[in-house]
């Protein structure tokens, strides 16, 4: 990574070489959970004159942030996927260029305004209108997977199989109950946990899958022009893969930053079925509440281990609408996971219907 004195000097002659102009300024722009840092380039003349420069973690290419995709060389999937999206049409920021060397890829600057930004405090009817707009984005990518799909394309290459479901999964028992909460589970109840944990990662495998942008969230969608339609490009893509068709619908609609009544979320599940033509709509709603316990389980010990490992607190405030929305789902679940319901009721109160 570069050091804060660095900045201006090597960013704004990258800038420079494609977008032209003269004098400029470097902002660095508020981080996440990601290795990656993100700073927006304004250069006097230039065009574009604004430009978000993402900032790779040292050595991307030995790193997760890198895949190989058929004989070809190492190659980032943030590119790799953008360059699929992007050629079918859908609603994703524009590279300029890429410097392998120095890490760094110039980006489209969609501005500041999230969707979550959008939609906190917005009247009913604005907000309903924001969501159905995300939901037909999600449709669309679904229907792009289905229609188009493209081997050379890392996201078509993994799936969420029961061995990465079941991975996540395991973050809320190692990290949030035992990290966060101290609840060390011995003996029978252990096992109950470990048979519900491994009943819900083989449900969602056997799912047909589609493509699925794995954190189609508020704070992953930029809203564009004047603000005054929901007019969405969609960021952090580079994590694609194969999953359940509720996947992309639970992360908007179970999202950690917003959340929305259950009167809400159920007319919105009815929109994507009805727009997304599920033929089976009992079975997807059924498909719903399994995948809100299995991203919301893993979200709520996700945020202990980004604070614990990566040493940033700043997610924690969020477990509670995570704990929150597995409670509902609880309440919801098949039969099967009775036994998990009472378990996870008996040993954490927040949890408890």
């Amino acid at each position: 990574m570069l050091e804060k004195p660095m900045l201006a000097e090597v960013l704004v002659p990258f800038v420079r070489d494609f977008a032209g102009g003269g004098e400029g300024t470097v902002e660095t722009l508020a981080g996440d959970a990601s290795t990656r840092r993100y700073h927006r380039v304004r250069v006097t003349g230039g065009s574009p004159s604004s430009v978000v420069v993402m900032e790779l973690p040292d050595e991307p290419l030995k790193s997760d942030e890198a895949t190989s995709p058929g004989m070809g060389p190492p190659e980032l999937p943030f590119l790799d996927v953008q360059r699929y999206l992007a050629q079918s049409g859908y609603p994703v920021p524009r590279v300029f260029r890429y410097d392998a060397q120095r890490g760094l890829v110039g980006l489209e600057d969609l501005g500041d305004r999230t969707f979550e930004a959008a939609v906190k405090g917005a009247p009913d009817s604005e907000r309903a209108r924001f969501y159905r707009a995300a939901i037909d984005q999600i449709v669309s990518l679904q229907a792009l997977g289905d229609a188009r799909p493209d081997p050379g394309c890392v996201a078509f290459s993994r799936r969420f199989d029961e061995t990465l479901l079941r991975w996540e999964l395991a973050h809320f028992k190692e990290w949030y109950l035992e990290a966060e909460r101290g609840v060390h589970l011995g003996g029978a109840e252990a096992a109950v946990l470990d048979a519900a944990f491994d009943w819900i990662a083989r449900q969602l495998a056997a799912a047909p899958t589609t493509l699925v942008h794995r954190d189609f969230q508020s704070r992953n969608l930029m809203v564009v022009g004047d603000g005054s339609a929901p007019d969405l490009k969609v960021i952090d893509f580079q994590d694609a893969l194969l999953g359940p068709r509720a996947y992309d619908l639970v992360a908007l609609l179970r999202d950690s930053y917003v959340v929305l009544a259950p009167a809400e979320v159920d007319v919105l599940v009815e929109h994507f079925i009805a727009r997304a033509a599920v033929q089976d709509p009992a079975g997807f709603r059924r498909l719903f509440v399994l995948q809100t316990l299995q991203r919301k389980l893993k979200d709520a010990g996700r945020f202990v281990f980004i604070d614990r490992v990566r040493k940033n607190p700043s997610f924690l405030r969020w477990i509670p609408a995570s704990i929150g929305y597995v409670r509902e789902a609880l309440a919801k679940a098949p039969d099967e996971l009775g036994a998990l319901r009472d378990l996870l009721g008996r040993r954490v109160p927040d949890l408890a219907s």
